[in-house]
């Protein structure tokens, strides 16, 4: 049976999980939306080559059309995608430095709670007024829960080997199997829609060399091609390539990470050793915001 962790995301301050979950709302309508596109962009083009000698088909085609505009306009107007990298940055923000606080690293090594605590929720005020528009946006609920959690305390109040314990496990390690099985994840998706892009050109070829050999053939040479497109886009859009390759990448970088924990013997060794963890979470992440604009 796997060992229990001492802390879980319901243990982080409110913010967190409203920030989080904004994040992968947005993240779902976006992709759902895009699938749709694409999905009537196929059917308009199946509608317009089986209905073409038809006043139905060509209303049909028209709407479709028109749905897909409508779409894209909405993508355009509502940026659910923008909403999506900002929750994603602040539950970031907000994650790290709740570890930092709880491990006592910089700049919360302060000893009196009262005045590290208060210190703590200004920094979270400021992540906040850094990202204005996603403020609106976030749960209500979820952020009136205390920011500073019960469980977060006993975890800060502990000896230095139980909080680097503690950080291995629940934070590094942690990251480390997210990042192993989100790499597997995106490299078998990255092949899965390559294959089925090449079958869908494959399949459009054989139909363009029937027609050569038989001119009076119909066949949907355009349905398909416009489908292997929407194949192609799905996997851009998804950036199964890039994401596998990063993902692998901070993966190794965790676990050699967690090894130079071993020298650990004071504070100002655990605090540097968090600081240069967290940044390097933080480095992945900077990269993966990045790709947004590629």
């Amino acid at each position: 049976m796997p060992n229990m962790k001492t802390i879980s995301d319901q243990d982080l301050p409110g913010i967190y999980k409203a920030a989080n979950e904004t994040s992968l709302d947005a993240q779902r309508i976006y992709y759902l939306c895009l699938m749709l596109y694409l999905i009537l962009l196929i059917c308009a083009g199946g509608v317009a080559f089986w209905f073409n000698d038809c006043v139905a088909g060509a209303i049909a085609s028209a709407i479709l059309f028109f749905l897909t505009l409508s779409i894209l306009i909405t993508l355009r107007v509502i940026r659910p995608d923008d909403t999506w990298y900002n929750g994603r940055a602040v539950a970031e923000s907000v994650k790290t430095r709740s570890w930092r606080w709880m491990m006592r690293t910089e700049p919360y090594e302060e000893i009196d709670l009262t005045i590290v605590s208060k210190q703590f929720i200004n920094d979270l005020k400021v992540i906040l007024k850094q990202n204005r528009a996603l403020v609106e946006k976030l749960q209500t609920e979820e952020c009136m829960k205390e920011p500073i959690s019960n469980c977060m305390k006993k975890i800060r109040a502990m000896s230095l080997n139980e909080r680097l314990s503690i950080y291995k496990t629940d934070r590094i390690q942690d990251q480390a199997n997210w990042y192993s099985k989100k790499a597997i994840f995106n490299k078998k998706r990255s092949h899965l829609w390559f294959w089925i892009s090449v079958g869908l050109h494959a399949i459009a070829i054989i139909m363009l060399l029937l027609r050569i050999r038989t001119p009076s053939l119909a066949l949907p040479v355009t349905v398909v091609a416009t489908a292997a497109s929407a194949a192609l886009t799905w996997l851009q859009a998804k950036k199964h390539n890039e994401l596998a390759s990063s993902y692998s990448l901070t993966a190794h970088e965790i676990v050699l990470i967690k090894g130079e924990a071993i020298s650990i013997s004071n504070e100002r060794e655990l605090s540097d050793f968090v600081l240069d963890t967290e940044a390097a979470f933080s480095r992945e992440h900077t990269q993966w915001v990045a790709r947004k604009n590629d």
